[in-house]
């Protein structure tokens, strides 16, 4: 499947994927409004590879799926902050026309941005320097360009800041041996762990190979928390 037919349809796994983020979302809401609401403060959802909201057989997407609820929400209303992105040009003006058509959607204290940027240094600097409010990530990118150990540190420093990541086994699995890309994978994995990945995986039949990438990058990002598919995402 390439990148650009991956909103022809909803496969098993993206339904599943967006009911995972649209649950996850509105669990840690719960948790983090009351500190919130006592403070005055906001909320906020990022999605930094957010598609154009909608596949082409109509299906909503996550961005559009989380927006909905907000707009039912009487507190999420006046306290969430959403913020989306992808690089692609054509997606983030589809998926602006999307929201924009949600009906309600002015009843938002604060408006859903859109952005139209490549995910790279420039973003994680800007996350480094700036104090979130309690912050929702979701990073689903296809493969792994754009994303670093940095960019994860970056997004979950602050109280109350969490992250859902998904990442493509297949392609981080190919990319490891890729000189074209060693950059990306050094910057997911670190350097150091990431050479030593390469030796380790040589001699692995592939269920293994699976399970110790997997148990590298839970090391590299320190996570407690992991669910994942053999499929291969």
């Amino acid at each position: 499947m390439s990148e650009d037919s991956f909103f022809n349809e909803p496969t098993e796994q993206s339904r599943v994927k967006a009911e995972i983020v649209a649950k996850y979302f509105w669990a840690w809401a719960r948790v983090i409004l009351p500190s919130v609401k006592r403070r005055g403060g906001r909320i906020a959802y990022i999605d930094l590879f957010s598609g154009p909201g909608r596949y082409r057989d109509g299906t909503k997407s996550t961005p559009l799926l989380i927006l909905e609820r907000a707009i039912q929400d009487v507190d999420m209303r006046d306290r969430l902050v959403t913020i989306f992105n992808d690089a692609s040009p054509e997606s983030a003006k589809a998926l602006q026309h999307e929201i924009n058509s949600l009906p309600g959607i002015n009843i938002l204290k604060y408006p859903p941005q859109v952005n139209n940027t490549e995910v790279g240094e420039d973003i994680v600097k800007m996350f480094e320097r700036t104090r979130l409010a309690p912050t929702l990530f979701f990073m689903d990118p296809w493969g792994y360009k754009g994303m670093s150990l940095r960019l994860i540190n970056s997004a979950i420093k602050d109280w109350g800041s969490d992250c859902i990541l998904f990442f493509n086994y297949n392609r981080i699995n190919m990319g490891l041996h890729n000189k074209a890309v060693e950059a990306h994978m050094n910057a997911l994995f670190g350097e150091e762990r990431a050479d030593r990945l390469r030796i380790e995986l040589e001699p692995l039949d592939v269920h293994e190979r699976m399970l110790t990438i997997i148990e590298a990058l839970i090391e590299s990002i320190g996570c407690r928390f992991v669910n994942f598919s053999s499929s291969g995402n």
